[in-house]
């Protein structure tokens, strides 16, 4: 099953939890409404708050709290989403122009902002000390790995444990997040919630290392985002570090320089060391690790037939082109 059609067999949820993320984006503030329209309106997967509702139905539960709680998760990704075209100057995503480059920065940073406050307004109507703690260390993580991306922007001496351990807390961390939230909200024991934390880890780092991929020339028409952005920003994804750790001399060089300047130019060199030097083999590899940790995750709910769509959306995350 690939992850529309999954995506598609929750399809009734997805358009209650969309319901209510227009109910509660709602402000009287009007450039809020209509800058986030424009955001909902850009679809987008729902991958997150999807993973809430997949992982309430393979818990048992299917009421109002997981589709708040898919809504809250979905609201802290699209924040962060604003606040990162800021910080790239991006211009494209999922097809459209940036909410940056519509309204401006000003005005999406802070709506940005409205997001992770309205997020936390909707937490405390879930009464749970669980939801606040994980989800405020959660924000604080996902912030740190902002910074660290910052700080890694140009460095053409980042290692890769550096980087997975940005890609843990920037990405991976709010799928660790919804899973274990949506098993502690439907009353899992305590092996099962860790179970889906750890699912929900190891399926952001899937996800995210696959991502990196994409940006160079592994995605399809569908991608939605400009090809070679990560190399504009100087950002050393995986595939490049790979390749910079197996390239020398003049090669070496001109790699080293294309990171350090952010030169989108260079693209088309860069995208042939990637691949001559098995860069992308490497990178997917890695991702189907990752997946299969979080498949093995799931174990602890090997007698819930429920279970079977959560390794499926695992499996079709690596295949993913877009």
């Amino acid at each position: 099953m690939n992850q529309q059609s999954l995506l598609e067999s929750i399809g009734d949820d997805l358009s209650t939890v969309d319901t209510l993320i227009r109910k509660r984006l709602n402000s009287d503030v009007a450039l809020i409404n209509a800058l986030g329209e424009y955001i909902i309106a850009s679809g987008g997967k729902r991958l997150r708050p999807s993973l809430v509702l997949m992982t309430g139905q393979l818990c048992g539960a299917n009421d109002n709290a997981q589709k708040l709680l898919a809504t809250i998760i979905e609201f802290i990704h699209t924040a962060t989403l604003l606040h990162d075209d800021v910080v790239d100057q991006s211009t494209l995503r999922r097809g459209q122009q940036t909410a940056n480059m519509v309204w401006g920065n000003e005005a999406s940073v802070l709506t940005g902002d409205f997001l992770y406050t309205r997020a936390f307004q909707m937490m405390t109507e879930l009464r749970s000390h669980a939801v606040m703690e994980v989800m405020a260390a959660a924000t604080n993580r996902i912030a740190e790995g902002e910074v660290m991306q910052l700080m890694a922007a140009y460095d053409s001496s980042v290692t890769e444990d550096r980087y997975l351990e940005l890609v843990d807390r920037k990405t991976a961390s709010l799928f660790s997040a919804g899973c274990e939230l949506s098993a502690r909200l439907a009353g899992c024991n305590e092996t099962q919630c860790e179970a889906m934390r750890v699912y929900g880890q190891q399926l952001g780092m899937a996800f995210q290392v696959v991502d990196d991929c994409l940006d160079y020339g592994q995605g399809n028409a569908d991608y939605g985002k400009n090809a070679g952005d990560d190399l504009a920003d100087g950002q050393p994804t995986l595939p490049l570090i790979y390749a910079l750790g197996a390239v020398d001399g003049q090669t070496s060089a001109r790699l080293k320089s294309a990171v350090e300047n952010g030169d989108a130019n260079a693209l088309g060199e860069v995208t042939t060391a990637i691949e001559s030097t098995g860069a992308i083999s490497y990178t997917l590899d890695l991702a189907q690790q990752y997946a299969t940790a979080a498949v093995r995750a799931l174990d602890a709910f090997a007698d819930r037939a429920e279970r079977d769509r959560l390794v499926a959306l695992a499996e079709s995350l690596v295949d993913r082109r877009h």
